[in-house]
This record gives C-alpha cells, sequence and structure tokens, in this order.
C-alpha cells in the first residue's frame, strides 16, 4: 500500500526517477515545454526543469529532442546551463540554472537602457559564436528564447531547431515551420521561399534578421510582425545605422552579428559601456597586470545604482573577494565589495562576506588593515555581537601596537564604531589598557584622540572603574604639552562631568583645572572657563544641598567648643572667628609673666618662648592640617627604648635648625598618582594598572614621626608627616592641661615623654649646654643658643590653633 502511494506521489510530482523536485509553473509564450521552478534533493539549490510531454505533442518530438542534444553538446557561457537530463517513453525533462523567461522584463519595461545594451551584447557574443565557431544556424531567435540566470545574465535558449548548415538534412528544413510564434518572426524571404531559402543565401542572414527584430523588442516591449522590423523607435541613436542593416530585406545585405558585434564595441559606440567593459575585464581579473586592475577597479567603483544587482551579487563580488584575498586586488577592491554587499541580505552577507572579513582582519597587510577599519562603520551593523567580540577585536587590537602611526590612529578611531558589539570585560579588561597605551603615545594626535575617545565611550564603562580611570586619564592629559590635547581633555571633562561625585569635583577635577585657567594659549583657557563653569554649577547645587554644619549641638559643660559663627553679617561672622582664636590663646596663658634673657639681648635679636621651639614653614608647599590634639598626642609620645637622649642626638637632631623642624618635619610632596594611567601590567586587574589616587598613597604611607629619629635615620631619608585629621572637635581640654604640667616642672627639663626616670640623660644635656655655652667667647649673641639646651616638643600658640580650627 506504500508503495503505491509513492508510485503516485512521484507520478504527481512528474519524474520518479528524476532527482529534482518540481516546483511552481512558471508563465511562458508558445512554447513546445513547459517551464518549472524546481530544486535539487541532494542538496536543495534552486534550478529550472523545461518538461516535454511526448503523448501531447508528439509532433514536435523531434523538435525536442534537437533541444536536448545541443544544449548537452554546445558549451558556451551564454548558453542556458544544463544540470541533467531524462528521456523516456513518457516525458523528457531538461534540468538547468534557475532561469526567468526575458518576457517578464520586457513586458514591464524594468530594463535599463545599460542593461538592455549588456544584454543584447551578450546574445550577440553567442550568435556569433553559433555562426562562426559552430557553423551553425539558431532559427530560433526570439524574446522567448531569451532567459535571465540568478546573476542575471542574459541566457540564450530555445535551439529546437539549431542545426549545422553542412548538414544536407537538418532539422531547420524539415521542421523549422513547426516552431510555435515562427510565422511573426519569420524573415521575408523564408516566407516567401521557405527554409529552403537558407541554403541560396549566407547561412548567417536568418540570425541577424531575427536579432535586429529582438533589438527593436527589447526597447520597445513587443513585436506584431514584419511591418516593423527597421523600425527605430526607443532604440539608441548609436545604434540606429547597424540596427537597419540587420534588418535588411535583401538577406545578402544584411550585416552579420559578427560584424554588427565590432562596430558596438570600437571606442564610443554602443557597445563601449562601463558595465559591459566590467563584465569582460571580470573573466580575466586574476591575471591583469596591477596598472590594469586598477583602471579596472576604477571603473567598477564609478558605476551607478541601477547596473542590475543580481549580476553583481554573484558575479562581481566573488571574483572580487577572491581578488581582494589572494589575488592583489588590494584596498581599492575591497572598497568595492562593501559597496555591492550593502544591497546583500542579512543571510548572503554572514554566507558570503562575513568569513572573508575576519580572515581578513588576520592579514598582516597593513593597507588592508587600514581599508578594514575604514570601512567598519558600513558593516558593523552587518555581523554579529559575537563575530566582533571573539573573533574581529583580537585581531584589531594588534594596531594599537604596530609601528606605523596611520595603523594606530585608525585602529583608535575604530573603537567607537565596535564599542557597542564589545563585552564589559572586554572593554573594562582589555580594551582599557590598550588605551592607555595609546594615552601615552609618541604621537600628540594618537594622545588626543585618545581623550575624545575615552570621553565618547564613557558611558560604557563600567560603574566601579570609570571615575578613576576618566580622572586618572584627563588630568593626565590636563598637563600634556600638546596645546589640542589639553583642550580635548577639557572638553572630556566637561562632558563627562555627571560621571564624577561632588568630592571628587572639587578635590581633584578642578584643582587640576585652575592652572589651564592661565594657559598660554587663549584656546585652552577659554575651555578652562567654560569647564570650570561646569563644575562650579555643579559644587554649588551639591552645597545648596548640604546642612549649615555637621557639630553636634553645644553641651551645658564647661568644656570649651567650636564658637559658630552668628548670623547677622559677614563681617560678624568672620570676626567671630578670629576673636573666638584670640580669646582661645589668651585663656591658654597660665602662669607668671617671664622677662626672656633673650629679649633683653643688646643686638635685639628675636627671641624665642623657652619651652615652645619655633616651627619653620615646610619647604615643599604642603601645607598641614593636622589639629591641635593630634599634634599633642604626637608631643607625648615616649621614645623607643632604643634611641636614649644624649649629646650627640641632641644636638644632631636639635641643632641650630631647630628642634622643631625635625619634629614637625616637612611631609615629602606625593604626586597624585595620575601617571599610573600609563603604567600599567597587563597581568593586574583594574585597579592594578590604572592606579589610585594620591589619598590612598598618601594614606598607605602614614608614618608615625612622633617618636625622636635617630642622626643616621634623618640624614638618609627625612620623615615625613601626613596630614590627618580625624574630624573630631579639638582637645582644648587636655592641651591646657599639658601647659600647666609644663609651667609646674622645672623649666629646664625636657617634656613628659621625652625624660629618662634616672634624670642622668636630663643632667647630662644640662651640663653639656652649659660646658658649651661657658667656652665659647663673651659677646651676647651666643645668648639664644645657649637657651636651646631646654627642648619642648609641645604644639606653638601662634600657629596650631588655627591649624586645629581647620586653617583660613
Amino acid at each position: 500500500m506504500d508503495f503505491l502511494k509513492s508510485a503516485v506521489a512521484s507520478a504527481i510530482a512528474k519524474g520518479p526517477p528524476f532527482p529534482y523536485t518540481f516546483g511552481d509553473k512558471v508563465d511562458l509564450d508558445p512554447s513546445i515545454w513547459t517551464l518549472y521552478n524546481g530544486t535539487k534533493r541532494e542538496d536543495g539549490s534552486d534550478c529550472s526543469i523545461f518538461s516535454f510531454d511526448i503523448a501531447a505533442n508528439r509532433s514536435s518530438l523531434p523538435l525536442a529532442r534537437n533541444a536536448v542534444k545541443k544544449l548537452r553538446t554546445l558549451r558556451h557561457p551564454g548558453v542556458i546551463k544544463v544540470l541533467d537530463t531524462v528521456e523516456t517513453d513518457a516525458y523528457i525533462y531538461i534540468a538547468t540554472e534557475r532561469l526567468v523567461p526575458l518576457r517578464w522584463h520586457v513586458k514591464r519595461k524594468s530594463l535599463s537602457p545599460e542593461t538592455a545594451k549588456w544584454g543584447l551584447y551578450t546574445v550577440a557574443k553567442t550568435i556569433k559564436f553559433i555562426n562562426d565557431e559552430a557553423s551553425s544556424v539558431h532559427g530560433n531567435l526570439k524574446v522567448a528564447s531569451v532567459y535571465t540566470s540568478e546573476s542575471g545574465e542574459w541566457k540564450l535558449g530555445g535551439f529546437e531547431v539549431l542545426s549545422n548548415v553542412k548538414d544536407d538534412d537538418a532539422v531547420i528544413y524539415r521542421f523549422g515551420s513547426l516552431v510555435p510564434d515562427s510565422g511573426r518572426y519569420t524573415p521575408p524571404e523564408l516566407a516567401k521561399s521557405g527554409w529552403d531559402a537558407l541554403k541560396r543565401s549566407p547561412h548567417s542572414a536568418v540570425d541577424s534578421f531575427d536579432f535586429g527584430v529582438l533589438v527593436f523588442e527589447v526597447f520597445n516591449g513587443s513585436f506584431s510582425g514584419g511591418d516593423q522590423a527597421g523600425q527605430t523607435k526607443n532604440i539608441p541613436p548609436s545604434m540606429h545605422a547597424g540596427y537597419k542593416r540587420l534588418t535588411n530585406s535583401n538577406p545578402k545585405a544584411r550585416l552579420s552579428v559578427g560584424h554588427f558585434l565590432e562596430q558596438g564595441q570600437r571606442h564610443g559606440s554602443f557597445f563601449d559601456t562601463p558595465l559591459i567593459k566590467l563584465t569582460d575585464g571580470l573573466e580575466n581579473l586574476g591575471v591583469k597586470s596591477e596598472t590594469e586592475r586598477e583602471a579596472f577597479l576604477e571603473d567598477l567603483d564609478q558605476l551607478t545604482d541601477d547596473f542590475p544587482e543580481d549580476f553583481f551579487r554573484t558575479k562581481i563580488l566573488p571574483e572580487l573577494l577572491k581578488s581582494v584575498e589572494f589575488g592583489g586586488g588590494g584596498p581599492k577592491a575591497f572598497g568595492v565589495v562593501m559597496k555591492i554587499a550593502t544591497k546583500l541580505s542579512s543571510d548572503e552577507f554572514d554566507s558570503r562576506v562575513t568569513p572573508v572579513i575576519i580572515r581578513l582582519f588576520g592579514n598582516p597587510d597593513r593597507a588592508i588593515r587600514v581599508c578594514l577599519l575604514d570601512n567598519l562603520p558600513h558593516m558593523i551593523d552587518r555581523l554579529t555581537q559575537k563575530v566582533v567580540n571573539d573573533k574581529i577585536f583580537p585581531q584589531i587590537i594588534t594596531g594599537f601596537t604596530d609601528i606605523a602611526p596611520v595603523v594606530r590612529e585608525q585602529t583608535l578611531k575604530s573603537v567607537l564604531v565596535i564599542i557597542n558589539k564589545l563585552s564589559d570585560r572586554t572593554i573594562n579588561g582589555e580594551l582599557l589598557r590598550y588605551l592607555s597605551k595609546t594615552a601615552n603615545d609618541e604621537q600628540p594626535g594618537i594622545r588626543t584622540n585618545t581623550t575624545i575617545c575615552l570621553g565618547k565611550i564613557a558611558k560604557n564603562l563600567g560603574t566601579s572603574t570609570r571615575a578613576k580611570v576618566l580622572i586618572a586619564a584627563f588630568t593626565r592629559s590636563l598637563r600634556d604639552p600638546f596645546v589640542h590635547a589639553r583642550n580635548a581633555s577639557l572638553q572630556a571633562l566637561a562632558v563627562t562631568a555627571d560621571y564624577f561625585s561632588d568630592e571628587e569635583c572639587a578635590t581633584r577635577i578642578m584643582p587640576s583645572i585652575c592652572p589651564l585657567l592661565i594657559d598660554k594659549e587663549k584656546l585652552v583657557r577659554d575651555q578652562a572657563v567654560k569647564a570650570m563653569d561646569v563644575y562650579v554649577q555643579k559644587i554649588r547645587k551639591a552645597a545648596a544641598s548640604m546642612p549649615d554644619s555637621v557639630l553636634p549641638p553645644e553641651s551645658a559643660g564647661p568644656r570649651m567648643s567650636t564658637p559658630q559663627p552668628t548670623e547677622s553679617s559677614a563681617t560678624a561672622s568672620w570676626a567671630g572667628w578670629a576673636i573666638s582664636s584670640f580669646t582661645n590663646k589668651l585663656s591658654a596663658a597660665a602662669g607668671e609673666i617671664q622677662a626672656s634673657s633673650a629679649a633683653a639681648s643688646p643686638n635685639g635679636a628675636p627671641s624665642t618662648t623657652s619651652g615652645q621651639p619655633r616651627r619653620s614653614a615646610p619647604s615643599g608647599g604642603v601645607q598641614t592640617t593636622s589639629s591641635a590634639s593630634t599634634l599633642h598626642r604626637q608631643a607625648l609620645k615616649s621614645p623607643p627604648p632604643s634611641a636614649p637622649l644624649s649629646r650627640t642626638s641632641s644636638s644632631g637632631t636639635f641643632g641650630t635648625s631647630g628642634g622643631g623642624e625635625s619634629f614637625f618635619a616637612d611631609p615629602e610632596v606625593v604626586e597624585e598618582d595620575v601617571d599610573a594611567w600609563g603604567d600599567m601590567d597587563d597581568g593586574a586587574g583594574d585597579d592594578a594598572f590604572w592606579g589610585d589616587d594620591a589619598n590612598d598613597e598618601q594614606s598607605a604611607s602614614m608614618s608615625s614621626s612622633t617618636t625622636l629619629p635617630k642622626k643616621e635615620a634623618t640624614a638618609k631619608k627625612p620623615a615625613t608627616t601626613t596630614p590627618f585629621d580625624d574630624g573630631s572637635e579639638p582637645d582644648f581640654a587636655g592641651w591646657l592641661a599639658a601647659q600647666q604640667q609644663k609651667k609646674s616642672g622645672a623649666s629646664g627639663g625636657l617634656p613628659k615623654g621625652l625624660t629618662k626616670s634616672t634624670g642622668a640623660g636630663a643632667r647630662k644635656v644640662s651640663a653639656t649646654s652649659s660646658a658649651s655655652a661657658a667656652s665659647k667667647p663673651k659677646p651676647v649673641v651666643a645668648q639664644p643658643a645657649a637657651k636651646k639646651k631646654v627642648i619642648d616638643t609641645t604644639p606653638k600658640d601662634t600657629g596650631d590653633d588655627d591649624d586645629g580650627w581647620g586653617g583660613w
């Protein structure tokens, strides 16, 4: 039963032994054949099937068999390509490439003049081959015998009466009149004398007349009969002379199709068109010289959009891709490839172009790489994210380190094109590592473009590292000697202001912009003003939302606290700060007033308060903001047991340069760690290669310099103190208690925490100082130096209160 069903289904499908599946029927002009769209069962490829029913058209069987024979034996690019043929007692099948009747295009008048000339040129070459090389007569040349392939090329069929003129018993002599619709296209001499008249005239005369009729029908859409032959309506003027000779009523005076083709190929003639030259040059593109290839590609690039897309897609594109990849076509050929590829569907692009693009990105040729990067905007939408991220980007990044600046620059510009196709891991890892290298590039233009690139891809960066990366990159670029690099950095900072916190804007970005307000270039100064205005507005808005104070309400106890400014006026507020500071100093002055020996010195040298060594200003320009309570705790910290006070250490540490300078050693100027932008470690994470800000480095290098350092240590590396403020209120009660304790003790002793339990150290220091003073000459100028035997490291009154208040 199943076998019977299969047999019936196969019979319906018309061809059980035929390895092709029949599809839709295609409309044709009157013909002995029925045309179907079909597919090959093996791979599903498209094809066309010509079917002949022997039982229904037995009288035309010789024509069908002649057509099969000639199609299988006659090989020419302009002839229909036959895939397979089957002949049984019931039918004849011819499987060919997928075809569309030319009649469809002629009826719709969808052929442009350039395409029509190109098609006629193809048919003329095929007829010339049949007449001259094959010594045959087609005898059935008309629109119904011409088809278009998937590539848009015109293919010649209708070989029902194609015959060799040397054969006296040829089919055309006996069955020429059986061809459907032959009366309309029959030349005048055949209409009068029959097909035997072929023997009395040139054998090409019939095909010449039919080709002239074909020219008229292509440009006018139809042909009604012999009366229209020779009319020049709608035919290009350059073709008139040759066309009239083709349709001459005298067969011996007719121009052969071969001669008509030669006339058309002359310079400036009707077949001398860019499209025709393109098709001719495409056949031997691989063997052309470099000059010829350049000229060919130049003509190809100038083609307009009205040329047949199918031909470009199926014929020219594969040849150009092979030329680019293997034949030395170069960037010019790839530019034409991308122009054609814009008309491809997504599936066609993925199957034909994408694999070649991936292979070309692996090509070390710099010209190809630059061409690929230039055309990347035209093809990025056609490439999937997986292809870009996994296959193309690993090849692109090699351009960041290329020795040619143009490759590095084009690679940098391509980042903006592919950024949306990259994963977050790729962007925040590998991409940023390479951008840090281009930020330090020797070419100023590349450094500038890196800054611009970072500003434009800021939204794609990870939120955890975005601010740190941008601040490090932009602030470093602000110091670039190239004027446009500084200007680009200011513009980037202005457009990325929303990505930074208020604290970062106030403490890191605005201080970096300030020097550029007086830049030597007006372009930079103007942009700095604009950028500063952006951040000032941002800070003002943030400050408006902040509370007036974060200090706790004043308690009822006697403990001194920071006085609050009155709200009467700005002057009163400022005066309140000054008066309160002065009052604190008065309240701290406990004990009796004692005259200083240095104050009575004859030379009027400035006196130094005993027990309060004066602190020199920091040489590095770094302002310390330690609170009074912090300094007091530092002063009371005991020295390490391993470093007892001695004459050497005392004189070396607290000599004429001042003991206060050693205690309040100038902190080393720690440069902001923005240059870590260029000191990346390829194996480290984001934090490692982008670096941290200066505050993190200072916090990590905090040193407890409250103990007295040894002389050797002081000579090797000066002690560094990092400003630190715990944010609490100054401990004035403890500080007053320390003052009272100091006054109640011996005026010549060391402060608490610096004296030894036995007191020997203090006596030794005192005795040594006295002996030294006695051995010196009597001049009074040595008197202040003798007073320095008293070592007091408590904070000075003159400036510490201001520092404790935060400095103003």
